[in-house]
């Protein structure tokens, strides 16, 4: 892995290209909306869910709209995201625990989280760190493949990838890394065709160097 030294050098690189604020790139006012959201979007992009939760969130304006939705319904006005008669059926039982358990309120507990329908480690992570200023680490595609392309972690298992980046990374960075991951992931380190002459880590990446080596 990457040493400390290295790790700090990319920590900072990223904060002075993207900023050291906590973004969320799926629009919401509230953590139902951010929940909802993040379930949306599984295998979707949050251009396409933010495109979506706009008019959904005026039909289904709070956890009790969306507990008592008629499913049929639902999956009509977010079918686009894909996967929707899953979507439709999580999000409806979801709510519906929410509304029976926690009267209507999104627990901040990752436990309590994870036991609800449709929630796993990655959207309980999301709520969290941008809810509840809970330091946490999530892992998506953007930072499972890019974390391991800069020598922060050997594991495939996203689970295992969050434990890594939690014994290396400072808790201070831990949900901007996030954010500022997906935001190299879709500009600059981008799956097919990695732009690595272009990229502000490219001296002191492993994969740059690859690359690189590559093109002699």
């Amino acid at each position: 892995m990457t040493g400390d030294m290295n790790r700090q050098e990319v920590l900072d690189r990223l904060d002075q290209q993207y900023g050291n604020e906590v973004r969320c790139y799926l629009l919401h006012q509230n953590a139902g909306e951010l929940l909802i959201a993040t379930i949306l979007s599984a295998q979707c992009t949050d251009a396409r869910v933010n495109i979506v939760t706009q008019t959904l969130f005026q039909k289904y304006p709070d956890i009790a709209s969306f507990a008592n939705a008629d499913i049929q319904e639902l999956e009509k006005e977010i079918h686009s995201t894909g996967f929707y008669h899953n979507k439709a059926k999580n999000i409806i039982a979801c709510c519906k625990e929410l509304m029976n358990t926690y009267a209507g309120e999104v627990p901040s507990d990752i436990e309590a989280l994870t036991k609800l329908p449709g929630v796993g480690r990655k959207t309980a992570n999301v709520i969290r760190g941008n809810i509840f200023d809970q330091p946490s680490i999530v892992v998506d595609t953007h930072v499972k493949r890019i974390s391991k392309k800069l020598g922060f972690t050997n594991q495939d298992d996203p689970v295992k990838i969050e434990f890594d980046l939690m014994k290396i990374l400072p808790r201070e960075y831990w949900i901007r890394y996030n954010t500022h991951i997906i935001k190299l992931g879709r500009e600059i380190c981008i799956a097919r065709r990695p732009k690595c002459d272009s990229c502000f880590l490219n001296d002191i990446c492993p994969s740059a160097e690859i690359n690189n080596t590559a093109k002699k």
